[in-house]
Order: C-alpha cells, then structure tokens, then sequence
C-alpha cells in the first residue's frame, strides 16, 4: 500500500511511476508481464494542475484528453471518439465501448442522470455523505464485453466550503491511464464544485491495482527525479447547468463557445485542429495548435511531432 501527495499531475505521475519500479511486484495478468502494487492512495492538492507533461520522456495526447473527458460528460458512448484515439476500437462489442462511462453516468439504466442527481443532492444537503455516482455495473460488466470499467465510481464530500473528490479503480495503467483518468475526474470536478458555487477541493484517487506493463518500464525507468516542472495550473472553467449540453455539442465540434471562458475556447480550438489533422492536412493542423493559446497548445505540437516520428503510435493510438 502506497500513499502519494502531490500538488500537481507531473509530481503525482512521476512519484507514482517510482514507487510502482521500486516497490512492485511482478504479476501476469492475461499473460502480460506487470509490475503491480496492490493500493495506492493518490491524492492532488491542486486539481487544476490535471495535465500530465513530461517531455521527452512522457507526452500525451491532449486533444484525446479533452475528448474523452467531454465524451463522458456528454453521457455519450458514440464512435466519434475513436478519431481520437484508434487503440479503443480494439475493445468494442458491435462497434460500441459497452463500458463507456458516459451513459452510466448521465442515462443509468437508461433512466437517472446521477451527475443531476449529485447536484441536486449537495445543493440542498451540503454535508451528505451520500454523493456517490456508480460506474460498475455486475448485470452488465459480467457478459464477457471486451470493455469493462476500470473506474468503479466517484465520491464527493462538500466540507468547510470546499468540494474534494473520491475515486475508486479496481486496475490502473499508470503510464497509459493515469494522465487521461485524472484529466477528466477533475475536470468533472472542478464543474461539480462551480455548479454548488463553492471552491474547489482535493482530488484522491484510489487504487486497487497500481500497475506498470513491461513495455513501459524503460520509458518510467527513464523519468527524471528532481527538476521537472510542475503541471500548470489551468484558468478556471465553468458553465451553468442549463447551458452544458449545448455548450459540449459546441465544443465537441470544434466550435469556439460563446460564453468567452478560455479553457472552452482552448478546448474547441484542440477539438478542431484534431479533426484536421485526422483528415490529412497536417499542416493546417500545426497551424491551429500554434494558434491555440495555453499550454495544452503547445502540448498538442509536441503530440504532432511525436506522431510523425512514432509510426506505431500513429497507426493504432496510445491508450491501453
């Protein structure tokens, strides 16, 4: 058991990664050799320093991060996301992730928008210890689908005017899921907290399967100890409730906002050149990332050169 604390992304992923080397164990799930530490206990202080930034050692995928955190808060489960990131089409059941977060969250059952729910719940009992969103699900992630939520839900607790966050994995990559996973939780996050008009908490993530795939050891072998710089803290995002599905249709297609917040407009600028470049003209593509203001921008160039001197990565996407 392993409990780590860092005030931003880059600290939390870089201590994770050397803990997991140092004090794992090797296991072989599915045949897949892995260093594994059984719990771990993640917290970050600053939720709004989410985005994991390591270059050259570690780079990611910033238009997917913001995809697929848009994706979930939608509640949709819509092949679109796969321009994103191709790697997933590996674990679809008739063209579909069955274990998409999103209509879980937003459509349970077909039936309760828990996300509503939780806000509602907070907002006329603020010291409720009964803010839970459920992801897992036994009658349907016991059938065999290839796709089956790694995060079993989320907990929120409103204490002295601040809303942290709980979430419960049963298995985490760290090198592949960990920078996406901790994106979108806080994202959601800091969304919740604006909803209730109270400040932002901290983040804890919990682990059941902490783990390393041996493809990844060299890459977290190679992360550097001291001296790397910390996640920025991103602007502050926010929307109101009635306007969110409008908003993340917008977004989603690459749409600048009109709400004049930033980080939407960041976000509809990475959606957009995404889009580009999936359909070929690289070069306009760089353009826009140029173009797009924030560090994600400047993340979102990097993960361009790294696809043009990445085949593999290219071809097939990078996660899981």
């Amino acid at each position: 058991m392993i409990t780590l604390t860092g005030d931003t992304a880059n600290d939390l992923f870089l201590q994770a990664c050397h803990a997991v080397r140092r004090d794992g164990a090797t296991v072989s799930p599915r045949g897949m050799a892995t260093t594994e530490i059984l719990g771990a206990h993640l917290c970050l202080t600053n939720p709004r320093s989410r985005f994991v930034d390591v270059p050259p050692f570690r780079v990611i995928n910033p238009a997917f991060a913001v995809a697929e955190a848009l994706w979930i808060l939608s509640g949709s489960d819509g092949p679109w996301i796969f321009q994103y990131n191709r790697a997933l089409t590996r674990y679809t059941d008739d063209g579909r992730l069955q274990g998409a977060y999103g209509p879980r969250m937003r459509r349970w059952r077909g039936r309760i928008d828990q996300l509503d729910q939780v806000r509602r719940l907070l907002s006329r009992d603020p010291d409720s210890r009964q803010a839970v969103i459920q992801l897992f699900d036994p009658e349907r992630d016991t059938r065999g689908h290839r796709d089956v939520p790694c995060t079993l839900g989320y907990r929120f607790f409103l204490r002295e005017g601040r809303l942290h966050m709980h979430t419960t994995m049963r298995s985490m990559d760290l090198w592949l899921g960990f920078p996406y996973d901790i994106f979108a939780a806080t994202l959601l996050q800091e969304l919740l907290a604006g909803w209730l008009n109270v400040d932002l908490g901290e983040y804890h993530h919990h682990v059941d399967s902490l783990h390393l795939y041996e493809k990844h050891a060299t890459g977290a072998a190679d992360l550097p100890t001291l001296d790397v710089s910390p996640s920025p803290s991103m602007p502050p995002i926010d929307v109101a409730w009635d306007d969110l599905s409008g908003l993340l249709t917008e977004v989603i297609a690459g749409r600048t906002p009109d709400n004049g917040n930033e980080v939407w407009t960041m976000f509809a600028a990475l959606m957009a050149s995404y889009g580009t470049w999936s359909q070929g003209d690289r070069d306009q593509a760089r353009m826009s990332a140029a173009a797009t203001t924030g560090e994600l921008g400047r993340a979102l160039e990097r993960w361009y050169v790294h696809l043009t001197s990445s085949p593999a990565v290219a071809a097939n996407g990078e996660r899981r």
